[in-house]
This record gives structure tokens, sequence and C-alpha cells, in this order.
């Protein structure tokens, strides 16, 4: 009986575990992870996962993995990948060998040059743990410095000002949220932020990061200095590559896997966060996506394919962030665009729509409180897919519905 096996207990992996079975699989399944609880969702650690409980918001629960026949090996990330033997040996020492793998590994926080960071003061955000280190410090009165202005560093920092504490958010690059989201939306999010009382220093340099038992000094390279009970690093991701690296996989921003998410290496594949794949929708420009639904939909096209069924990446790009009671989405990437136009869908809440210069569609961004974008962000997405040239002026008009132009 044929045994695949999935290293990486995160959202991809776990996705792709179920729908193997979900396709017909019916051989043996091993998830390897090396944390020592069960699949989770990432996303809420930036937000309700700071709150104090012992328990994330599982993917499924445990009894679902049982049921499915799907074997998980916790505590344990794998140390060695054979790939001509087709085997893989566990950090406990255990050695399993395998007809197809999924390389889920996902990514790591990239750490602040010359800090190691971990359990002490100044720290980083991607698990379960530290999330439940940060929410011991995020109380009234202490005082946060979150370092870097990008999607986690300012829900950290809405999450920090909610339950009372003081927060610096100190950014190099001229203003928050410079990597993909157009300045306008930025604009608002810093605004907003200014309005809570977080305390926002854009195109500010570092010198050092330092910490004693009772607090944590930013060293500004201006000669300044910025206290607090904490300091996050919350400067970007890198991929996990070190496993494929040893193993000889060919590595380019990532894990590199063509349209199929197949490695360069028969029988492996790899999927979500570690890998960079090409985008027929761009051109077949080679990326990386680090975010929840990728992740989603990758471990399930990943789960096809190890199945035989060859379906190429076809999922337009998107991401989301909640801060305060405002929620930002875009869908698809602006690289590209020529023209930018606005669109009100009440109060509060706009869309940009990014063409390039013959008209197509390649990118929507929207804000606004609650759900207020959710819906024209999911038609400008299927837009997106069409490779649509919508009207520019229906684009602008708020009386005109989305779902038509979808319809033209």
């Amino acid at each position: 009986m044929s045994h695949f096996m999935i290293i990486g207990a995160g959202e991809c992996g776990a996705r792709a575990a179920f729908a193997l079975r979900e396709n017909g699989f019916e051989g043996d399944i091993t998830l390897v992870g090396d944390e020592p609880i069960t699949p989770y969702e990432r996303p809420p650690l930036s937000k309700a996962g700071l709150k104090g409980s012992d328990q994330p918001k599982f993917i499924v629960e445990r009894e679902r993995y049982d049921e499915e026949g799907i074997r998980l090996i916790l505590g344990a990330g794998a140390r060695d990948l054979d790939t001509r033997g087709n085997r893989v040996t566990l950090t406990d020492g255990r050695s399993l060998s395998y007809d197809k793998l999924l390389l889920a590994t996902g990514a790591i926080a990239r750490p602040f040059p010359g800090v190691a960071g971990g359990a002490g003061r100044i720290r980083s955000l991607r698990n379960h743990a530290d999330a439940l280190a940060f929410g011991e410090l995020l109380r009234e009165g202490s005082h946060i410095a979150i370092v870097g202005g990008g999607f986690i560093g300012l829900e950290l920092a809405a999450t920090a000002r909610k339950a009372g504490a003081d927060v610096t958010v100190i950014e190099g690059l001229p203003r928050v949220l410079k990597r993909g989201v157009p300045e306008e939306i930025a604009e608002v999010i810093t605004e907003r932020h200014r309005a809570e009382g977080v305390d926002i220093r854009c195109e500010v340099s570092i010198s050092s990061l330092e910490e004693t038992a009772e607090k944590a000094t930013v060293r500004l390279a201006s000669g300044g200095t910025v206290e607090a009970d904490l300091v996050i690093v919350g400067i970007g991701a890198l991929p996990n590559t070190d496993l494929a690296e040893r193993a000889g996989l060919v590595i380019e921003n990532g894990i590199a896997v063509d349209e199929y998410l197949r490695t360069s290496v028969p029988d492996v594949f790899a999927a979500g966060d570690c890998c960079s794949f090409p985008m027929p929708l761009y051109g077949g420009r080679r990326m990386r996506l680090e975010s929840w639904r990728n992740a989603q939909v990758q471990g399930v096209l990943a789960a096809a394919n190890m199945l035989g069924e060859h379906e190429p990446v076809s999922a337009v790009p998107w991401f989301w962030s909640d801060q305060y009671d405002m929620t930002l989405q875009i869908a698809g990437l602006a690289d590209g665009a020529t023209t930018t136009l606005r669109r009100d869908v009440g109060e509060g809440a706009f869309l940009l729509f990014h063409l390039d210069e013959a008209g197509r569609l390649l990118a929507a961004s929207g804000i606004g409180p609650g759900n207020a974008v959710a819906r024209d962000i999911r038609l400008s997405e299927m837009l997106i897919a069409a490779r649509a040239r919508p009207d520019p002026q229906a684009l602008v008009a708020s009386d005109v519905k989305l779902k038509s132009l979808l319809a033209a």
C-alpha cells in the first residue's frame, strides 16, 4: 500500500492530508509537525490568540485524524531527507519511507540582525507558544514596542491597544504596509492607529536591540532609545527551506516548484509559504505567497496532483487583515498597474482598482468597517481571474454593480 508523507502540520499540511482522503486515496498518510499540539489556525495568533486562552483554534478536532486514518506525529520535526531512498529521518531518530512526499514547512520569522530572539523580552510571533507569552504582557500600563509596520506588526498593535497597553511601532520605511498595500489605504490605517493612541514612527533606523530581565531597549540610529516591557520583531518571514536545501532541491526564494507544485526531485511536492511557483495569471512570474488562503488552496491542490490530477496553480492571490473594527482585503497583484481607480462603497469604505495599460484588471484593494468591502473584493477576484478589461467608468460608479461587469 502506498505511503504519502507530509512534513509540516500547519494549515497547508493539514488541508492536504484531508484532501487526499476526500480525493479517494486509501493508502497510508503520515502528517509530521514539530509542535506538540494538533494543527491550528495561525491568523488568530495576532488577535484573539493573545487573550490568554490555553488552546488555539484547531483546524479540526483531534478525533478527525483518527477517523480519517491520518497518522499524526507531533513534537518531532524532519531532520534529514534522502530523496534517492525516499526516506525521512525525524529529530527523534525515527526513519520513515514514503512513496510521495509533500513539504509544507511554512516560514520562519525573519530575525533582527544580531538578535537571536526567543524566550526573553525580544521576541517574534510565529506560533501558539509565542502568543501565550505575549498575552501575559499585553495588559493595562505595559509598554510594547513593535519593530516593523507590516500586517503582523499592526495587528499586534491593535490587539495590544485594545488590551490597554501603550504601543510604539517603529518602521524603517517611509510608511507602514509598504509591501503590497496602496498608500491611500495605508494612510487610513495609520490615522486609525494614531487615533487609538499608537505611536507610529516611520523612517526610523535601529542600531540595536538589547534586553535585561526587567526591560527591553530599542536603540535608534539617531541616538535616542525606546524602552519597553516587550519588543516584538515583525519584519517579515523567511521560507523554511533548510530540509529541502540539505536534500539538494532547487531553491529560488523558497523551494522552487512548477505550476503543479512539483519540486526538482521526483515524487516530492511543496506547497504554502515555503515554496515559490510560477503564476500563469501574471505571465508565469515566479512568486511566493505568505497567506492563509494560499496555504489552504495549495494544500488541496498538492493533494490532487500527488494523486496524478495535473492541475496547475490558478487561484488569485488574496490577503486580508483585521485591525480594530476595520478590515483590509486585497485580491490580485498590482505590480505592473499603470492606472488606479477609486470606488466608494459606503461610509468609511472604498475600493481601489489597479489596471495595466491595456485596461486589464490586475488587482483590487479595499478597506472599510466589518465586511463592507468583502463582497466587492470577491467579485473583483473573479474579474481578475477572468482577465477582464472592465469599463473604467463603470468601475468607479457606485451605482453599477460589479456583478454586472462580471456578466459582461
